[in-house]
């Protein structure tokens, strides 16, 4: 088993970290230039930035809401929780898990670290007084909810942590098992 503070240990931190930056990079930027854009094309909420089939970028309007819509209007409970979100993650990721080896992995700071990312770039989003709640923008057809950067990352970081779990729990039973 590795120790927490070997450079390994060490070098997880740095991937969970620059795996959160790069997401809230991504998020940050695309909600600036989309924000600019609906200005620049004076576009009214619903209308299309850009379309190529069902994938269109959309003038949608702020979400005071959650992932899917959500908990609509419950910008300030959305908030706490986001942030006491991130404060969960920032101890598990860099306190909790070293006394959990099966989670202390690079693919579980790298799970970590699109969820933090994710939280932090709606967090910004909600803690800034000039928008009215999260930029969403891509649209995936009239079937599924806007969503912007973070919320895939979100996503996607939670079922990959959610199948990692699995299957270092499985890898476990089968070595007490053998």
């Amino acid at each position: 088993m590795q120790r927490a503070d070997s450079p390994r240990g060490e070098w997880r931190n740095v991937v969970f970290f620059l795996t959160a930056l790069l997401v809230v990079a991504a998020d940050q930027l695309s909600k600036i230039w989309v924000r600019k854009a609906w200005t620049n094309y004076n576009l009214d909420i619903g209308e299309s930035l850009f379309e190529l089939g069902f994938f269109r970028i959309i003038h949608a309007a702020p979400n005071t809401g959650a992932a899917f819509g959500l908990f609509q209007g419950h910008l300030f409970a959305l908030t706490i929780v986001s942030l006491v979100g991130v404060v969960a993650i920032l101890v598990y990721a860099l306190l909790i898990d070293r006394r959990f080896p099966l989670l202390h992995s690079t693919l579980s700071k790298i799970t970590l670290g699109l969820v933090l990312g994710g939280t932090v770039g709606n967090l910004i989003d909600r803690l800034n007084p000039s928008l009215d709640g999260v930029t969403d923008f891509i649209s995936v057809g009239d079937w599924w909810p806007a969503f912007n950067i973070a919320d895939p990352a979100i996503t996607v970081g939670v079922i990959l942590f959610a199948c990692s779990l699995l299957s270092s729990a499985r890898a476990k039973e089968a070595d007490l098992s053998a």
